[in-house]
């Protein structure tokens, strides 16, 4: 009898395993799969940094800039910001183009378009400090020094005229660095109550930008920069290291963390983590080894996924792990710029995932966009997207130390 009702129990079992629902399998994610199909190779990179740098010829002025200095959504009225803001923010995504131009092959519509920029850029006003509780002029003077800096190495402005045109507003924006320079030694852009004529808050990622301009300003072009600006400024990124491998937002006494969902997790950090660790390594910090760059690497691809939640958001640090929309290119950006300090030989590998994960966000008209706003963001996102493209088509040359 037993063995008789073997089979029959065997059946029944194996019915009822037939009827349990199976798991369906899990479909990647929208973002995932757009980089999968996103360019890869360096002549991939070349096609989209075409399409972006149309975008921004078309959408240059006749007087040479980019964007208006006004507001343009209601989205961003909430923020308060100072009038005199507008023309920061326009100034700051002018430095980053003229960066972008400043990278590309030498055609007679891009020089024409990088002189008209740098003779606007050289003889517009001075932003001054608004009368509300940001401080934004900082984007200006540190993308604006930025961009003069390596204008000022570029052999196509050795002429004298030139050299005195940029040579000058660049040490006016300097000037402003000097000027805005919080006490513990970085830049930032937020104040709230003003307490003094000295900013007295500061961010990492802020201080980290402008690092390397301010080494070259000092030993390259031997301009006159007071020293103690850039020892300052280096150390207070030193500082804002966790030994997580992440980055401080702003420097603390006591480090702002309290476990999971934090800004200052290594997964809220990883736009910060590769400007800071470039800058330190810039500026001659032998503790940013290569081991450490690739860590920071490693964390900004194995994360990514917290970078692409975030992207458009509109309202900032509204992401998991309090990540903000205006981290996502720039972010990019210096990834591109650390990627080059490796050693040579594997450097493509890690530029071929940067290019995926840029090339899946261009728009129709060639142009990037991360935080949803003026202009002025689109103009900055299109350019840095264009700097880190432009960083893996020259993976081979030595690294800078």
């Amino acid at each position: 009898m037993r063995t008789r009702w073997i089979p029959i129990f065997l059946l029944v079992a194996g019915a009822a395993r037939a009827q349990q629902p199976t798991e369906a399998p899990k479909k990647p994610s929208p973002e995932a799969t757009a980089a999968e199909r996103a360019a890869r190779s360096p002549d991939d990179a070349r096609t989209v940094m075409t399409k972006a740098t149309r975008f921004l010829l078309k959408e240059q002025r006749k007087d040479g800039s980019w964007c208006s200095d006004a507001i343009e959504t209601l989205s961003e009225a909430q923020f308060g910001f100072a009038l005199e803001t507008w023309y920061c923010f326009k100034l700051g995504a002018n430095g980053l183009a003229i960066q972008a131009l400043l990278v590309l092959d030498d055609t007679p519509e891009h020089r024409a378009a990088l002189e008209k920029a740098l003779q606007y850029f050289c003889t517009t006003r001075i932003p001054k400090r608004g009368s509300e509780w940001d401080v934004d002029y900082a984007w200006t003077s540190v993308e604006g020094f930025a961009a003069l800096v390596a204008a000022a190495q570029d052999p196509r402005f050795q002429s004298a005229d030139w050299q005195k045109a940029i040579q000058e507003r660049a040490m006016a924006f300097y000037a402003l660095l000097e000027q805005t320079q919080e006490p513990k030694g970085g830049w930032g852009y937020y104040e709230g109550p003003v307490v003094s004529r000295r900013p007295t808050w500061s961010t990492s990622f802020t201080t980290a930008s402008v690092v390397p301009a301010l080494v070259d300003a000092e030993t390259k072009l031997h301009w006159l920069v007071n020293p103690k600006v850039r020892e300052l400024a280096v150390k207070y990124v030193q500082q804002c290291a966790l030994p997580n491998g992440a980055y401080e937002y702003d420097l603390n006494p006591i480090p702002r963390i309290s476990g999971g969902e934090h800004i200052n997790n290594i997964k809220g950090s990883l736009g910060r983590i590769q400007v800071c660790n470039w800058a330190r390594r810039r500026a001659g910090d032998r503790s940013v080894t290569d081991d450490k760059l690739r860590a920071g690497l490693e964390a900004f691809f194995d994360d990514h996924k917290f970078l692409d939640e975030a992207r458009l958001r509109p309202i900032p640090h509204e992401g998991y792990y309090a990540v903000a929309a205006y981290f996502y290119f720039f972010g990019h950006a210096y990834a591109g710029q650390v990627i080059n300090l490796l050693p040579p030989a594997e450097r493509e590998a890690w530029h071929a995932k940067l290019r995926a994960e840029i090339a899946k966000c261009q728009w129709k008209d060639g142009s990037f966009m991360d935080f949803l706003g003026s202009q002025h963001m689109q103009i900055a996102s299109t350019s840095f997207s264009i700097l880190a493209l432009h960083a893996g088509l020259k993976a081979d040359e030595p690294a800078k130390r």
